[in-house]
């Protein structure tokens, strides 16, 4: 999917509508706790800035449901992109309107503008299959893709975390803008490359770790990767679904059960294929999942009245040496209760194996959400070769999906 960027077209004294995603992590009052998604779109804004081109920045942020919700507004953002950009960044308190068509006007080369939250409209998140279906759906979401796409002379998509969303900003907006540059910013790019590249130019062996909580979220990545891949390891509370298709008992832990069949399936087929798909053979349970609650490892069958919190230590040795000589390395899903010790252990290990692996030489790709977390919170995140923006983005990437709000954008 060669795209053009930013750097492939001039923008000197052109208004660049930028679809990013400042969906930041906030406290009760307001405060941003991690600002890394703002830093992530800097080198796209700057080189636009530096071109001589202004830049009217649009996102979403938390979950308004097209409510205007103060406790969503994007002006803490300005405020820190300001900070980090050390120049003033004008804040629009909405994103369409009069007063926003005016601000956009006046903006000078060099300005940078955020619109307000573009959840704040339900017509941002009409899917556009519904709004084919029902012409008031889609006279809605027209509408309000038409204002925006007015502002600008030129769109780039630098929003990884939801180009797997048809939403009006992503989607709409851009296929109104027919006939101008459309392009993707510098962190879209880098996403395209490497989870382009680990996925269908591998290194070989491939190894690929998948965890978290169900099986159902990971059934196509699955299908899709036992055809690229030399191992799946897996780990999780997904793993009790496959334990529950050998014949084991897994006791209270989540398991879904409409999915063993399903289970059983994937695994006779990777079998067939020459796929290792690599279970746990020993766990971590306990009876509830708090804090230092009592614990104790078993292999084989869980006993009743206890759940799965974590891989054990002999699933760890296990995983450890399948990772080793591995050239490309994708992982996506915690190991277990990651968020609370001691069931952070089978993800810390797992974390600090994939980067010995990067050390050695592998390429290795950690899709965003839970892993994301884990090794930033590990400070590994240096030590792997990229550490993906989009959770649920770079999963459907995994499966192969297409992304309709990228395949419209210009083509190199």
């Amino acid at each position: 999917m060669a795209k053009k960027t930013v750097a492939d077209i001039d923008v000197k004294g052109k208004k660049v509508l930028m679809r990013v995603d400042f969906n930041v992590p906030l406290d009760a009052n307001q405060n941003i706790t991690s600002d890394s998604r703002i830093v992530a779109a800097l080198p796209t804004i700057k080189t636009i800035i530096d071109k001589g081109g202004s830049v009217i920045l649009m996102s979403h942020l938390g979950r308004p449901d097209g409510e205007k919700k103060p406790e969503f507004s994007m002006a803490p953002v300005a405020k820190k992109l300001g900070e980090l950009l050390k120049k003033n960044v004008i804040f629009a308190n909405d994103c369409i309107g009069d007063d926003v068509k005016k601000k956009a006007a006046a903006l000078k080369p060099g300005d940078v503008m955020l619109l307000e939250n573009v959840r704040f409209y339900k017509a941002e998140e009409i899917k556009d299959k519904n709004a084919k279906e029902d012409p008031a759906l889609r006279k809605a979401k027209d509408d309000f893709a038409k204002q925006i796409a007015a502002l600008g002379d030129v769109y780039v998509d630098d929003a990884f975390g939801t180009a797997h969303r048809d939403n009006a900003s992503m989607y709409t907006v851009p296929e109104m803008m027919k006939g101008k540059d459309r392009v993707i910013g510098f962190l879209v790019e880098k996403e395209l490359k490497f989870l382009d590249d680990a996925l269908n130019k591998p290194k070989k062996p491939f190894v690929a770790i998948l965890g978290g909580a169900k099986v159902s979220d990971k059934l196509k990545v699955i299908e899709n990767l036992m055809k690229k891949v030399d191992k799946i390891l897996i780990g999780g509370a997904m793993a009790y679904t496959f334990f529950k298709a050998k014949g084991l008992s897994v006791g209270k832990s989540l398991c879904e059960d409409e999915f063993v069949d399903k289970a059983k399936e994937l695994m006779a087929t990777a079998a067939k294929g020459g796929c290792e798909l690599v279970l746990p053979v020993d766990t971590v349970i306990s009876q509830e999942i708090k804090a230092n609650a009592a614990n104790k490892v078993v292999a084989g069958n869980i006993p009743d009245g206890w759940q799965g919190v974590d891989i054990g230590p002999e699933t760890i040795k296990l995983f450890v040496k399948k990772l080793e000589g591995a050239k490309t390395v994708v992982w996506n899903g915690p190991m277990g209760v990651f968020e609370m010790q001691p069931f952070d252990i089978g993800t810390k290990a797992v974390a600090n194996a994939v980067a010995k692996a990067t050390d050695e030489g592998a390429i290795s790709v950690i899709g965003g959400g839970d892993s994301a977390s884990a090794i930033k919170k590990m400070g590994l995140n240096k030590r792997v070769s990229h550490v993906s923006t989009g959770g649920g983005a770079s999963l459907e990437f995994m499966e192969g999906k297409k992304f309709k709000c990228l395949e419209i954008l210009d083509e190199k």
